[in-house]
């Protein structure tokens, strides 16, 4: 009896993250999730395992087969990474993690601060590396995609970099615009030195296909980089 090959398994992780200040206030930023939410969609449409990692936010995927796991904070966040990614053959890292969080305060602790007329100083501390911290702990075959928001002036040098250090097979540079809106006009940049622009502008379920095909032409474990027939992604 034939047994047929286990469908490709996809990480997304999605939204932005809440760092609590007090019980009620938090740090934040104006990530929608939007685009992890289409790559959900998008590879369950295409059959594969798809878990999104999702922060806070009010959208959710439309298909069922989606396996949506929430969080909130970075830390949370984290340990799920540490729970989802080992058996992963894909890992979409397009989550806006706070850099930054409130240093915890003995007297904010558990309650909620009252207004006064005093300055009130709250310290930061850097938050970890989630990305980084999954790419050296990756299995053989893995394939690991980020995400570089920038200035468009910047995004792609800055993509660049960081898809040297933190040791990615391809990081997504787009520009701040992007964030809240229901479109994106981005470039693939993958370590081979390929660059793969999209088609111009194009809305956000649009980008989340053309991802994925861009990623299934190249990921090792999902059988598709020497297949002579495959879609180019640039076509």
């Amino acid at each position: 009896m034939l047994m047929r090959p286990m469908p490709p398994r996809l990480v997304i992780t999605a939204g932005p993250t809440h760092e609590p200040i007090d019980a009620v206030r938090y740090l934040g930023n104006r990530s929608s999730g939007r685009v992890g939410v289409s790559l959900a969609d998008a590879g369950d449409a295409r059959g594969w395992q798809t878990t999104l990692l999702l922060g806070p936010g009010e959208l959710k995927p439309s298909r069922p087969g989606v396996n949506l796991v929430r969080f909130r904070t970075c830390d949370d966040l984290r340990a799920l990474l540490h729970t989802h990614v080992p058996e992963a053959d894909v890992l979409i890292m397009a989550a806006a993690v706070a850099d930054y969080r409130p240093k915890p305060l003995a007297a904010l602790s558990g309650g909620k601060f009252r207004r006064t007329s005093e300055k009130l100083m709250l310290e930061l501390e850097p938050t970890p590396d989630l990305i980084a911290e999954r790419s050296a702990l990756r299995e053989p075959g893995q394939y690991f995609v980020g995400f570089a928001l920038e200035p468009r002036e910047e995004m792609i040098a800055s993509g660049l970099k960081k898809l040297e250090r933190k040791r990615l097979d391809l990081v997504v540079a787009n520009p701040l615009e992007s964030m809240g809106a229901d479109q994106i006009e981005a470039v693939a940049l993958s370590k081979s030195g390929e660059r793969i622009d999209t088609p111009g502008r194009i809305s956000k379920p649009d980008f989340a296909r053309w991802l994925l095909d861009v990623i299934e032409a190249r990921a090792p474990r999902l059988g598709m980089a020497e297949s002579a027939d495959r879609k180019d992604p640039r076509s």
